[in-house]
C-alpha cells in the first residue's frame, strides 16, 4: 500500500476511534451528588415557584438521577445570588440559579464593579420569554400611564439593580412620569402586601409570568390596571397595553432600551457559576431542554398560569454576549437612567 494511502487511512482511523472515546465519556457523564438551584427571591414569588417547578423534574433527566433541592436566596434583587456564584459556588455542576432580570445587567451598567459580567456565567436555558408591566391597585387614581405624568404614583421595589427599582427610573426621564421608588422590600410577597395594604400604590417592574403564577386572581378580577408593557415586543394576550417601545421617538432612546430590555427575550433564566466545565455544562443544558418538553412540568407551569417559550443554554449564552458587547456610549447612557438614585 503507498505510504500515503496508508497515512491517511491511519489518520481516519485515529480521528474516528477519538470521536468514539468522546462520544463515550460525554455519554457515561453523570452527577451523582445532590444539586441545589438557588432562587433568588422570597417563598411564593415568581421566581421561588419556576425554581421549584424546575426541581421537580430536572433532576429525572441528569444522568446519575440525583436529587435536587431548592433553596431561597433573595437579597439585593438578585445580586446577592450572582455574588454568590462569581465568588464561592461550586462549578461541578452541583449548583444552578435562577433570578429576575436585573443581575443580569448589574455589571456592565452599575456603578460598582463587581470584578465578574454575566458572559462569563454559564447559561442554562430559559423557559420563557416575557414583558415587564407597571401596575397600579384598581382602587388608585392610576388608571392609564397619563395618570402617572400628572401626579405622583409610587411603587414598590425590591433593591438598587433590580427591575422594579430601574424601570420607574427609566420612565421618568424619557416619558414624564412621576414614579418614586420605595426600595427594600425583600421580594415579591413583600410588595403584594405592600400593595394591597395601601402602603404602596403598586409596582412597575413586574414580569407577566410572575403576575400569573403568584397573583391570577388581580388579574382575572381586574383588580389592577395595567399602565405599560416593557419589552421589545407586547404579549399576545395584552393588545390593548402600550409599548414602551411604541412610546419613545428618539433612536438613541431605542437603542438603548434595546439594552436594557434584552432580559426580556430570555424570562426565567437559569444560570450555572463560570468556569463550568463544558461537558456539565453540556449535560445540565440538555437536561433543561428534555425537561421543558416533560409532561409533568409542563402540566406544573400550565397550572400557574405560565407559559412555555424556552431558549436553548447556547441561545442564551449568545444574547448575553451580545448585550456585553454594546458600544460603551449607549452602555454610559444606560447608567446614567440606571444609576440607582431616585432623581
Amino acid at each position: 500500500m503507498p505510504i500515503l494511502l496508508r497515512s491517511i487511512r491511519l489518520a481516519a482511523c485515529t480521528f474516528l476511534s477519538t470521536g468514539l472515546l468522546a462520544g463515550v465519556a460525554t455519554a457515561q457523564e453523570t452527577i451523582d451528588k445532590p444539586i441545589t438551584i438557588y432562587a433568588a427571591g422570597t417563598a411564593g414569588g415568581g421566581v421561588d415557584l419556576y425554581g421549584r417547578a424546575l426541581g421537580r423534574h430536572i433532576g429525572n433527566h441528569i444522568p446519575g438521577k440525583p436529587s435536587v433541592v431548592v433553596q431561597d436566596m433573595p437579597g439585593a434583587g438578585g445580586i446577592r445570588q450572582a455574588n454568590f456564584f462569581a465568588e464561592t459556588a461550586p462549578r461541578d455542576g452541583t449548583a444552578m440559579g435562577i433570578f429576575a432580570g436585573g443581575p443580569i445587567l448589574e455589571p456592565l451598567i452599575g456603578a460598582r464593579d463587581p470584578g465578574y459580567n454575566m458572559s462569563q456565567f454559564t447559561w442554562i436555558g430559559a423557559v420563557s420569554k416575557d414583558v415587564s408591566l407597571c401596575i397600579a391597585w384598581g382602587a388608585t387614581p392610576f388608571k392609564t400611564l397619563d395618570d402617572a405624568r400628572k401626579q405622583e404614583m409610587i411603587v414598590a421595589g425590591t433593591g438598587a439593580g433590580s427591575d422594579t427599582d430601574t424601570y420607574p427610573l427609566v420612565l421618568n426621564e424619557l416619558l414624564g412620569t412621576k414614579f418614586k421608588v420605595i426600595t427594600g422590600y425583600l421580594g415579591s410577597q413583600q410588595t403584594i402586601m405592600a400593595i394591597e395594604s395601601g402602603e404602596t400604590h403598586g409596582r412597575c417592574g413586574w414580569s407577566l409570568s410572575s403576575l400569573k403564577s403568584t397573583k391570577a386572581d388581580w388579574l382575572r378580577d381586574k383588580k389592577i390596571n395595567m399602565l405599560v408593557q416593557i419589552a421589545t415586543e407586547k404579549a399576545s394576550d395584552l393588545p390593548d397595553v402600550p409599548l414602551l417601545m411604541d412610546l419613545v421617538t428618539k433612536p438613541e432612546d431605542k437603542q438603548m432600551l434595546e439594552l436594557m430590555l434584552g432580559p426580556t427575550s430570555m424570562s426565567r433564566p437559569f444560570v450555572a457559576p463560570p468556569g463550568l466545565p463544558p461537558a456539565r455544562a453540556t449535560l445540565l443544558r440538555r437536561a433543561f431542554d428534555a425537561t421543558m418538553t416533560d409532561p409533568a412540568f409542563v402540566a406544573e407551569i400550565k397550572a400557574l398560569q405560565g407559559d412555555i417559550l424556552p431558549s436553548t443554554g447556547e441561545e442564551v449564552q449568545k444574547l448575553v454576549e451580545r448585550l456585553y458587547a454594546t458600544p460603551r456610549p449607549i452602555v454610559e447612557r444606560a447608567k446614567k437612567y440606571l444609576g440607582g438614585a431616585n432623581p
